[in-house]
């Protein structure tokens, strides 16, 4: 019978603060898609003009899903999200979304949460689109939530982020 020596795992390419490269890659990815979050909240409240008119801003009294939720009366099930367009709970539960989300990431501090949260609103983004133009059933919604799950599963706030922080690491839900 042949002796087994344990030994421990070794990385070669880990830092001085025993980082990983994939690490940063995570991080990077993470506030990346965080940024995609926050600016769309920035964007549909204070009307920038990039996807919304100032004059269609949250602030101008613009609703935030009407023109996304609207055109989706067609697809296979609009009727149930062009339904929901404009009504007053829709917009600022999808704001608020948004918002924390987009903090969540950009910081690294609540991202398990942000990821689950994150997954259910790029899901129904993605069932409100059904059927898809381009593709017959992935598009950047799905990719999206795909990376969501990957950062929540690699821990990625502590690396380029708040995670570190001893209350978040003390906190599961924080983390």
């Amino acid at each position: 019978m042949a002796a087994t020596i344990d030994r421990p795992v070794t990385y070669p390419n880990i830092t001085a603060a025993g980082r990983r490269p994939v690490d940063y890659v995570w991080a990077v990815a993470r506030i990346a898609l965080g940024w995609i979050f926050l600016w769309a909240f920035l964007d549909k409240t204070f009307g920038w003009g990039f996807a919304t008119p100032a004059g269609k801003a949250w602030i101008a009294g613009g609703s935030p899903t009407t023109g996304f939720l609207k055109g989706t009366g067609e697809n296979a099930l609009g009727g149930l999200f062009s339904a929901l367009a404009g009504q007053a709970w829709v917009d600022w539960l999808f704001m608020a979304g948004l918002a924390g989300i987009g903090l969540a990431l950009v910081l690294g501090v609540g991202t398990r949460i942000a990821a689950v949260a994150g997954t259910l609103m790029l899901t129904l983004m993605w069932a409100a689109e059904l059927p898809l133009a381009t593709n017959p059933f992935l598009d950047e919604h799905i990719v999206y939530a795909i990376v969501l799950i990957g950062l929540a599963m690699t821990g990625a706030g502590g690396t380029l982020g708040l995670g570190n922080l001893p209350i978040v690491r003390r906190t599961a839900w924080l983390r």
